[in-house]
């Protein structure tokens, strides 16, 4: 049994350089590497299992509606929790049934009263669904003769008993690629976003020998001279997610997984992707019960935060698109 960590502050003062005066990283974030690393995460494969959102905003008798693919899906939770999920469109007339409601099992057509359930409906069948607890997944078929997997492969988390958990999702004019690029960038970290982060230095870089992940140290700043450091991992487990863990300094054992999933089908002219972040906090300290009481106030907080530097980095990942559909990215040197 892990024994609470005794109070001590995690904060490190410090004189951090000037913006303008810190030590450039674009020498180190070698165009060839990011790409390299990139396609080896697009080689692994997901069982064509796609994020749709968290889990927390899908609570029994409510209708949620999502594009994956180009595909319209519709998703509700039955009175025992079990996630319905299944093509979004209404199979006697179209009506969009993310606007229908949910009475007990049951989604009831608004246009017309057609019942779907969990076994399916006239003209139409349910696509599998799994819900970790975080987030609901949902399964598209897959094209050709491979199988989809029964389960999707959920990163190792903290225990739900431990943590605090918060999920983000925001909306970028761009493909997965674009959005898994920039987490494979980790050294535009303390230049593209000195609001949150005093210092980055990548101390490892992906590769066969070591597992294919980044090692960071970082520093988010709370202060202009207050910061608070940490060890982390970047991995890449498959084309549309990237999972950052701490492994040493305050959080240790903490989670982000963000995951890509892409609204429009590849070969759309104007492509969007959902970015959707979870972040599953936690901590050894004694007073993070505490916290964890605190956890309907904390959550806005946790997504305000994961909000801001996407909104950056979704930036980063439309430019990289823009310049990509327009042949003229300059990544792959």
């Amino acid at each position: 049994m892990t024994r609470p960590t005794p109070w001590r502050s995690p904060l490190r003062l410090g004189r951090y350089p000037d913006w303008s005066q810190q030590p450039s990283t674009w020498q180190a974030a070698k165009p060839r590497l990011i790409a390299d690393a990139y396609e080896r995460a697009a080689a692994r494969p997901t069982g064509n299992w796609y994020v749709l959102g968290a889990s927390r905003h899908l609570p029994p008798g409510r209708t949620w509606g999502r594009t994956v693919v180009g595909e319209e899906i519709v998703a509700w939770r039955t009175p025992d929790g079990h996630v319905v999920a299944g093509p979004g469109a209404c199979p006697h007339l179209g009506a969009p049934l993310c606007q229908s409601p949910a009475v007990g099992e049951e989604l009831i057509c608004h246009w017309h009263g057609l019942r779907l359930g969990p076994e399916g409906g006239p003209g139409w069948s349910p696509l599998p669904a799994h819900d970790d607890g975080v987030l609901v997944w949902v399964r598209l078929p897959v094209p050709g003769s491979e199988s989809g997997w029964p389960k999707p492969a959920v990163p190792a988390r903290p225990s739900p008993s431990a943590a605090i958990e918060a999920v983000t999702t925001l909306i970028g004019r761009c493909e997965p690629e674009d959005v898994i690029a920039n987490r494979l960038d980790p050294w535009h970290g303390a230049w593209f976003h000195p609001y949150a982060f005093a210092h980055l230095t990548v101390l490892e870089e992906p590769g066969p020998e070591n597992g294919d992940r980044f090692l960071v140290q970082v520093s988010y700043r709370l202060s202009t001279r207050a910061a608070v450091p940490v060890l982390a991992e970047f991995t890449a487990p498959g084309p549309r997610t990237i999972v950052m863990r701490i492994l040493e300094g305050e959080g240790t054992g903490s989670v982000v997984e963000t995951h890509a999933t892409p609204l429009t089908t590849p070969s759309a002219t104007s492509p969007r992707t959902a970015v959707v972040e979870a972040v599953i906090a936690t901590s050894h300290r004694t007073g993070f019960a505490a916290a964890r009481a605190a956890a309907p106030l904390l959550r806005p907080l946790m997504r305000r935060a994961a909000a801001r530097l996407w909104r950056d980095d979704l930036a980063y990942a439309e430019r990289r698109w823009y310049l990509r559909s327009r042949g003229r990215f300059p990544g792959k040197a």
